[in-house]
């Protein structure tokens, strides 16, 4: 299936980047009698072969929704297994990620983290930042309201400290206070389980990404899932605010 699926992929129009919510773990484990851990161990597989998936096909960013700010109001036991299995999962896969040259980033709110785990983070950081092909960035501890609203606290202060006016502010000078400064847009968000949200997720960002929904749960999400995402995402015609006619207008000229 994989292989049918592939033949109809345009390598030349794949999104330059891509974003997940990962979701579906607990509801996935609980339909087979297990806790919600159980399940949040079956999506780390997942998680290997979307990657793997991304990189083959050569795109060069994947963001994936690992856990949010909100996440910790869930019960302590599912929080600190969570924590341990993303700090195990990282250690075990950083020789995997050199590799496959992929480099690893995290975006989030990691003062929240338990020290141990942030000094994991810091250290496979460091041993892949000089990797040139895949970025593959971990929404960790992270929130788009906690980013925004730590964004406007900073051109506040970079205002009061003169470094700023105020009548120059525009869409650029927000975007350089993201914690995805450094990446482009997401083309593609994808959500797992069936849930039609985005959760508090690059709601900056995602102004003009396709959203893709599919009931397949994270545990069971493989290759071929994001092959058919990626089937529909160049399916849709992308306007940006345009009509239909401008774009072909504007792809005849081009």
């Amino acid at each position: 299936m994989q292989e049918t699926l592939i033949t109809q992929i345009n390598k030349e129009r794949l999104p330059k980047h891509i974003a997940v919510i990962m979701d579906g773990n607990g509801r996935w484990a609980k339909e087979k009698g297990q806790d919600r851990l159980y399940g949040h161990f079956h999506g780390v597989e997942s998680v290997r072969s979307i990657v793997e998936g991304t990189a083959e096909l050569g795109i060069s960013y994947l963001t994936l929704y690992a856990f949010s700010t909100e996440n910790w109001d869930r019960p302590v036991k599912e929080v600190e297994g969570l924590i341990a299995l993303l700090v195990d999962s990282i250690r075990k896969e950083v020789p995997t990620l050199n590799k496959n040259n992929i480099r690893l980033h995290v975006i989030g709110d990691l003062s929240m983290l338990p020290d141990f785990a942030r000094n994991e983070l810091n250290e496979a950081l460091e041993m892949t930042s000089t990797n040139t092909g895949l970025n593959l960035i971990l929404a960790l501890s992270y929130s788009s309201r906690w980013e925004l609203t730590n964004a406007v606290k900073q051109i506040g202060l970079d205002v009061k400290a003169g470094k700023i006016d105020p009548e120059n502010i525009n869409q650029d000078t927000i975007q350089q206070y993201l914690a995805t400064s450094e990446f482009p847009d997401p083309e593609l968000m994808i959500r797992t389980s069936g849930e039609y949200r985005i959760s508090n997720f690059l709601l900056y960002q995602l102004a003009y990404a396709e959203l893709y929904f599919t009931n397949t749960r994270w545990p069971d999400f493989r290759k071929e899932h994001l092959y058919e995402a990626l089937i529909d995402f160049q399916s849709r015609e992308r306007r940006f605010g345009k009509t239909g006619q401008q774009i072909q207008e504007e792809k005849q000229l081009a």
